[in-house]
């Protein structure tokens, strides 16, 4: 048994080495196709003429063929630099390890928020079909499929900053301040509730579909030939039956929360590592671009590998069939 387990965890990592290999040299392979590089920003300064262009793309090695570039930055990448920025000319690890925190309290805020009310609201829908439960859970369905983030960012921003005024709407503090914990707060609200009401779609639905379904079951009609009441029917039985969809539905939906918190972190200027992917781009910073979307890639992969490997320790016919 412990044989089969360790095969099948070392198929899953040698599934995910490749794809991890392959995203790098795709976005690489973008960059390089790319229209001009940060010579040509620089070159906008009577004073940068084209020897200076030249002799700038050579020292970056800009001006090698492309696989030799990606030679040079994987082999780096194999001993742990992620190289310098361009600009600042800074470790590109030591901008992204600044960046991770903001990325992960607006991140982990969002998805906490939407499991804490999509989950109630999934079960209160379904225990009450046609209920008003049930149409919010629709309508919150509905906007979270419907309403792109950057647009529902963008509705936030309008209604809640700038025709109300209650709220601010960009970056993480406000400027000048000493970052107190109520600061940070203020401008954690709209973000962190897009991220959420973008996210909650799902995990009502799949609630919902998943205490139905429960509730259809043998053991739901035994406990209410008990004399269970109704409430303690779908708490104590059919939400604990629908838990393990639920919970899978959580998991498998974080590369999606990582990807919208990309661009929330961009319409509300939060200094995340969303907005240090834009910044990388717009300034054609492409140690920046690189490194981001190296910690971008293995958070996902390993998710979607920790998902897929809880599958196979979970249902011992996923292994085999798959070892």
């Amino acid at each position: 048994e412990e044989t089969i387990v360790l095969h099948y965890i070392r198929k899953r990592l040698l599934t995910v080495i490749p794809v991890f290999f392959g995203i790098t040299l795709c976005v690489f392979l973008f960059l390089h196709l790319g229209p001009g590089t940060i010579a040509d920003l620089m070159g906008d300064g009577s004073s940068f003429n084209d020897t200076d262009r030249a002799a700038l793309e050579a020292q970056l090695g800009l001006d090698q063929p492309f696989l030799v570039r990606y030679g040079h930055w994987l082999g780096d990448l194999l001993q742990g630099d992620l190289g310098s920025s361009y600009q600042t000319g800074r470790p590109v690890a030591e901008t992204i390890g600044q960046r991770v925190i903001p990325s992960l309290i607006l991140t982990g805020t969002g998805v906490v928020l939407a499991v804490a009310l999509a989950i109630p609201l999934g079960v209160a829908a379904a225990w009450k079909p046609g209920s008003f439960w049930d149409k919010l859970a629709s309508g919150c369905a509905m906007v979270s499929f419907g309403v792109p983030g950057f647009l529902l960012s963008l509705m936030a921003v309008y209604v809640f900053s700038i025709t109300l005024g209650w709220l601010p709407s960009a970056r993480m503090y406000t400027t000048g301040s000493t970052g107190t914990l109520p600061d940070l707060l203020r401008h954690l609200i709209l973000p962190a509730a897009v991220i959420c009401v973008s996210n909650m779609g799902e995990l009502v639905k799949q609630t919902r579909s998943a205490c139905l379904e429960s509730l259809g079951e043998d053991y739901i009609l035994t406990a209410r030939a008990k004399g269970l009441g109704e409430r303690a029917v779908m708490v104590r039985h059919a939400f604990r039956g629908a838990l393990t969809p639920v919970l899978t539905t959580v998991l498998g939906h974080i590369p999606h929360i990582i990807g919208g918190s990309v661009v929330v972190e961009q319409v509300f200027g939060w200094p995340g590592m969303g907005s240090l992917l834009f910044w990388g781009i717009e300034n054609r910073d492409y140690p920046v671009v690189m490194g981001v979307t190296v910690v971008i890639a293995l958070a996902v992969l390993l998710t979607n590998l920790l998902l897929d490997l809880a599958y196979g320790l979970a249902d011992p016919r996923v292994r085999y069939g798959r070892g």
